[in-house]
C-alpha cells in the first residue's frame, strides 16, 4: 500500500532554513508528479510546490524564490529546501502526489518563531 513518511521539520527562527524529506513506498514513484502541501489549523491544506519526474519545480507565490523542491527517483524521495523562513510558513507539511493519493502521511511540523 501507499506510504508517505515526512521528516525534517522543527522549530527555527525567522530567516533560517530547513530541509524536509519525504520517502514514498508502494507507488511507481518516477511516474508521479509529487508535491509538498501545508496545513495550519482551521485552514485548508494548500499546495506549495510540485515537481514532475525529471521536471522543474513549480511554486506557490507565497514561497517562490525561497523554497526549492527536488526529487531523487532512485530513492523515491522528494525534498523541500526552505530558506528565509517566515512565521507565516508555520504549518504541518505533507508530501503527496498530484493529484493526491487518498492516504496521507503524518506530516512534519515546521514552526518559525523568534
Amino acid at each position: 500500500q501507499v506510504q508517505l513518511v515526512e521528516s525534517g521539520g522543527g522549530l527555527v527562527q525567522p530567516g533560517e532554513s530547513l530541509t524536509l524529506s519525504c520517502v514514498a513506498s508502494g507507488i511507481i514513484f518516477n511516474i508521479n508528479t509529487m508535491g509538498w502541501y501545508r496545513q495550519v489549523p482551521g485552514k485548508q491544506r494548500e499546495l506549495v510546490a510540485n515537481i514532475a519526474s525529471g521536471g522543474r519545480g513549480n511554486y506557490a507565490d507565497s514561497v517562490k524564490g525561497r523554497f526549492t523542491i527536488s526529487r531523487d527517483n532512485a530513492r523515491k524521495t522528494v525534498y523541500l529546501q526552505m530558506n528565509s523562513l517566515k512565521p507565516e510558513d508555520t504549518a504541518v507539511y505533507y508530501c503527496n502526489a498530484i493529484p493526491p493519493f487518498g492516504l496521507w502521511g503524518q506530516g512534519t511540523q515546521v514552526t518559525v518563531s523568534s
